[in-house]
C-alpha cells in the first residue's frame, strides 16, 4: 500500500556555513510557486493521489486545507484550484505514500530518533500502528489498541489528582474531536487543556475580549473587498497564509490601499503574481503595499499611540471632521480618560526610538487614514508574541474605535490565525479557563459537575511537568516539544513524566522526548476517508472569520490499523471513566452527527449544526460586534489606557524575532530553503542589518552563537548560525524556529495572555567556537 522510507542516515542541516545566499525576492507566488508545490507533492506520493487531494482541497464537498485558517470564498466563487503553494505541500505531505512500520522502530532507538532532524523525522512518512515504549526500554514496540488505551487509562486513574494530567490540543484537530477531548478531560476532573493558541493568538483573544467583548476578529472575506485601507501588522502572508494575497489583490483592484507595517520587507507584502491569472503568469502581477513602514520589533504600541494622538489633534484642528463622535458617544466608554492619557504621556522622542520610524512616516500613515472611510487592521504573531502584546492590540482597537471602524461593512479587526482550526478548538471548549456559562451548559447536558478552577495553559503545563506537579501528558495532534519555548527546559519536563502519549499522523520530535512510558497512537489524517459503524463521516472546522464548514477526506487510510481521533478519544474515555459520567461514547464513535447534536445544545450559535454544516460553504457564527452589541463590563466598546512600553535592549545586543521559512509548516521544515528571502541549503542563519554588523565588528558569512540572557543571568545558547547581511530594521535580527526556541525563556511571557515572547528576545552574537551545533 505504501513504501517503506529509505534507511540512509538522517538528513541533517549541513550548517550555516554551507548556506547559499541570494538577493531577497520582490514578489511572491507566480509559476515558481506552482512548480515548487508540484515538485514536492510528486516527491511524496503518486500523480493520481496528488490530483485527488488538490482537486478536492477547499472545495465545498472536499477537505479543508490543514495548512492555515484563511477563509474560503463563498460557494460559486471558488476556483477549481482553491489552494496555495504551501497548502498543496502540506496536504500531500500528509498524503505521502511513505510508511513508518514496526520494523522502523526496531531499527531506530529513541535516542537515535532524538538525534535526528525535524525534516528527516517528518520525511519518514505516515504512522501505521500503535506503539509503546515501555519503562526502561529505548525502543518502541507494537501494542494493540485495546492494550494501549487500557495502559493509558490505568495510568490516568492511578494519579493522585486529575490535575496531574495534561490534555494538549493542536489546531489540526476538528471541532468534534476537540469537543470530545475537553469533555473527557472535564469528566475526568481537570481543566488542564493547554493548546497551540496559548502560544500564538492568546494575546489577541485577551485584548479583544477586554475591549470588544468577543475574543475573535470581526471581519468577513467580503469586508476585505470593500475596505478603503487595509493595514497589515506583524505578518508575512506570502509564506504563512498565502491565500490572503488573493484577497489583498482583489482589494487593490477595487481601488483600495494597503499599508504594511513589519520589521522585514517580505516579498508577499510587495507584489503578488497570482498564478491563476494571466497577469500573474506573464505579467508583473499586482503591487500590494502602497507604503511600507519598517518598524522596530515591539514598536507597534508606540506607533498606534502616536497615530491616535495625531488623530485627536486633527480633530482639534477641524472639529467634527475626523472622529466619529456619534459612534463614540453611543457605543463606547472610556474615551475621555483614553484621550487625556495620550495627550499627557506620548513623547515623540520615545516614539521614534521605539518604532525606528520618522515622524514623517507616521504622519504619512495618518494622512492615509484620514483619506479612508473604511479601514481593516489585521495582524499575526508579529504583534502577539511580545511582553506588551495585549496593550498593543488594545491600542489598535482604540484606533479603530476613533473613526467607528468596527461593525460596518469594510471595517473591523482581523487577527489572522495560522492553524486550520485553532479558533474552532477554542469555541469547542479547549481552554484552561472556559467561562462558567460554558461549564454549566456542559454539565447540564451530560449530567455531571465540571471542575471550575482554572487549569494549566501551555507555559504553566511545562512548569507543572518540570516541577513534578503533572505526571501524564496526552497530545492531540501537533508537535509540542518543538512548538514550545525554552526547548531544553521543555524536554526535561516531558522526560520527567510518568507517561507521554501522542495522537499523531506522522513522526516528530515529540515522539522521541518520552516519559518513563510513551505511546504513539496513530490516527487518520484530514485527507483520509473516515468510515465508522454509522457510515462515512465528516468533521467540521472554523476559520479565522468564524465560518464553520465540513471537511471530508478522499484517500484510503494509510493503514488498516488507524483509528480516527474521535474513535481514539471515545474508546479512551470508556476505559478511563467507565459509567461514572453518562456519556454515549460508543454512539459518538459510530456517528459524528450525534456529537454535533450535543454540541448544538452546549455551544451558542450551533443550532441545527449538522444540517447547516452540510450545506455548501457551511454557516457563519454570529459576531455581536457586527450587531452593535459589546459584551464588556460596560456594555459598550471600551477605550483603554495603555502605558507606553518598548522592549529594552542592552548595549551590544539585538532584538531577535523567531519566524518560519517559506518552505515550512509550523514546526516542520520541508526543505532547507527559504526562496523568498534568498536562503538556500541551510536554516542555521541569522538575518542582521549591515549597519549592525559593522557596529558589532562582525562580517557577513561569519559563524556565530546566538546567546540570550534572562533575569537570573542564565544563558541560553543556539550555536553555529551564519550571519547574513539583510535589510532588517536596525537593532533587530531574525532566525528560524524551532531551532531558536531554545533561546526563549519559559518565564518570558506576555502580560495577561502568558504567551511566550518569541518576537522580542534580546540576544548577543558571539563568534562560534564549534562549527557544528
Amino acid at each position: 500500500m505504501g513504501q517503506e522510507p529509505p534507511v540512509e542516515p538522517p538528513v541533517e542541516d549541513p550548517g550555516g556555513d554551507q548556506a547559499e545566499i541570494s538577493s531577497p525576492k520582490t514578489w511572491a507566488a507566480g509559476v515558481p510557486a506552482v512548480a515548487s508545490a508540484l515538485r514536492y507533492s510528486l516527491g511524496q506520493t503518486s500523480a493520481r493521489r496528488t490530483a485527488l487531494t488538490l482537486l478536492n482541497l477547499n472545495q465545498t464537498t472536499g477537505l479543508d486545507c490543514p495548512g492555515c485558517a484563511w477563509p474560503d470564498p463563498a460557494p460559486g466563487h471558488r476556483t477549481r484550484n482553491e489552494y496555495c503553494e504551501n497548502g498543496a505541500k502540506h496536504v500531500n505531505d500528509e498524503a505521502t505514500s511513505r510508511r513508518v512500520t514496526a520494523d522502523f522502530f526496531r531499527r531506530h532507538s529513541v535516542d537515535q530518533l532524538a538525534g535526528s532532524s525535524d525534516q528527516w523525522l517528518n520525511q519518514q512518512g505516515r504512522l501505521t500502528e500503535p506503539m509503546v515504549k515501555r519503562e526502561g526500554s529505548d525502543h518502541y514496540e507494537p501494542i494493540g489498541w485495546d492494550d494501549a488505551l487500557r495502559l493509558l487509562a490505568d495510568e490516568l486513574n492511578g494519579l493522585g489528582s486529575p490535575d496531574e494530567a495534561v490534555f494538549y490540543t493542536s489546531g489540526r484537530a476538528g471541532n468534534e474531536q476537540a469537543f470530545l477531548l475537553q469533555l473527557l478531560a472535564r469528566a475526568f476532573g481537570t481543566n488542564n487543556l493547554p493548546d497551540c493558541s496559548n502560544m500564538c493568538h492568546e494575546s489577541s483573544g485577551a485584548a479583544l475580549n477586554q475591549t470588544l467583548g468577543v475574543g475573535k476578529g470581526s471581519v468577513s472575506l467580503v469586508d476585505f473587498s470593500h475596505a478603503d485601507l487595509i493595514i497589515t501588522l506583524g505578518q508575512n502572508p506570502g509564506s504563512n497564509h498565502p491565500r490572503m494575497l488573493t484577497a489583498l489583490e482583489e482589494n487593490k483592484r477595487r481601488g483600495g490601499r494597503i499599508i504594511a507595517v513589519n520589521p522585514l520587507p517580505e516579498a508577499g507584502l510587495k507584489r503578488f503574481r497570482n498564478p491563476q491569472k494571466s497577469r500573474g503568469v506573464v505579467g508583473r502581477g499586482t503591487q500590494l503595499a502602497d507604503d511600507f513602514l519598517q518598524i522596530r520589533l515591539g514598536g507597534d504600541l508606540a506607533l498606534f499611540q502616536a497615530l491616535n494622538l495625531l488623530l485627536l489633534e486633527a480633530e482639534d484642528a477641524a472639529p467634527g471632521t475626523v472622529l466619529d463622535r456619534s459612534f463614540i458617544e453611543e457605543h463606547t466608554s472610556g474615551f475621555d480618560d483614553f484621550a487625556a492619557q495620550l495627550r499627557s504621556t506620548v513623547s515623540w522622542p520615545e516614539v521614534l526610538v521605539a518604532t525606528g520610524l520618522t515622524r514623517a512616516d507616521i504622519e504619512r500613515l495618518r494622512d492615509q487614514v484620514l483619506a479612508s472611510e473604511r479601514i481593516i487592521a489585521c495582524w499575526a504573531m508579529g504583534l502577539t508574541q511580545h511582553k506588551h502584546a495585549v496593550p498593543t492590540i488594545r491600542e489598535i482597537v482604540n484606533f479603530q474605535l476613533l473613526r467607528g471602524n468596527v461593525g460596518r461593512p469594510g471595517t473591523g479587526v482581523c487577527p489572522v490565525r495560522g492553524h486550520s482550526n485553532v479558533q474552532g478548538d477554542r469555541t469547542m471548549g479547549i481552554w484552561e479557563k472556559m467561562p462558567q456559562r460554558f461549564l454549566d451548559a456542559l454539565g447540564t447536558e451530560f449530567s455531571f459537575t465540571p471542575p471550575s478552577h482554572h487549569g494549566f495553559d501551555t507555559v504553566e503545563a511545562i512548569r507543572a511537568m518540570r516541577d513534578g506537579r503533572a505526571r501524564i501528558f496526552l497530545g492531540l495532534a501537533g508537535n509540542f516539544v518543538r512548538a514550545t519555548p525554552d526547548s531544553d527546559v521543555t524536554e526535561r519536563a516531558l522526560r520527567g513524566c510518568r507517561l507521554t502519549a501522542h495522537i499523531s499522523t506522522k513522526l516528530n520530535r515529540s515522539h522521541a522526548v518520552c516519559g518513563d512510558i510513551a505511546l504513539i497512537l496513530p490516527t487518520l489524517g484530514r485527507s483520509d476517508r473516515d468510515v465508522q459503524a454509522g457510515g462515512e463521516q465528516f468533521v467540521t472546522v472554523e476559520d479565522s472569520m468564524s465560518q464553520v464548514h465540513a471537511s471530508r477526506g478522499r484517500l484510503e487510510p494509510a493503514s488498516p490499523h488507524l483509528l480516527s481521533e474521535v474513535a481514539i478519544i471515545s474508546r479512551l474515555a470508556r476505559h478511563v471513566l467507565g459509567d461514572r459520567v453518562p456519556v454515549p461514547w460508543e454512539e459518538f464513535e459510530a456517528d459524528y452527527d450525534t456529537i454535533r447534536d450535543r454540541i448544538s445544545r452546549v455551544v451558542p450559535g450551533f443550532h441545527d449544526y449538522t444540517a447547516r454544516a452540510s450545506q455548501p460553504g457551511g454557516f457563519g457564527l454570529p459576531n455581536p460586534v457586527n450587531e452593535g452589541v459589546f459584551n464588556t463590563s460596560t456594555g459598550k466598546a471600551v477605550f483603554s489606557r495603555n502605558d507606553f512600553y518598548a522592549p529594552p535592549l542592552p548595549e551590544g545586543h539585538l532584538l531577535l524575532q523567531t519566524l518560519r521559512s517559506h518552505d515550512q509548516w509550523n514546526t516542520v521544515p520541508y526543505t532547507m530553503n527559504d526562496r523568498y528571502r534568498g536562503i538556500h541549503g541551510s536554516r542555521r542563519v541569522v538575518l542582521v542589518n549591515p549597519a549592525d554588523l559593522a557596529a558589532l565588528g562582525l562580517t557577513d558569512g561569519t559563524l556565530v552563537d546566538l546567546v540570550s540572557v534572562w533575569r537570573d543571568d542564565t544563558e541560553r545558547r543556539a550555536p553555529a548560525f551564519r550571519l547574513v547581511s539583510y535589510p532588517t530594521t536596525p537593532g533587530c535580527a531574525a532566525a528560524y524556529y524551532p531551532e531558536t526556541n531554545v533561546l526563549i525563556p519559559l518565564d518570558s511571557v506576555a502580560d495577561t495572555s502568558n504567551t511566550p515572547t518569541s518576537k522580542s528576545i534580546p540576544i548577543r552574537l558571539e563568534p562560534t567556537t564549534s562549527p557544528t551545533p
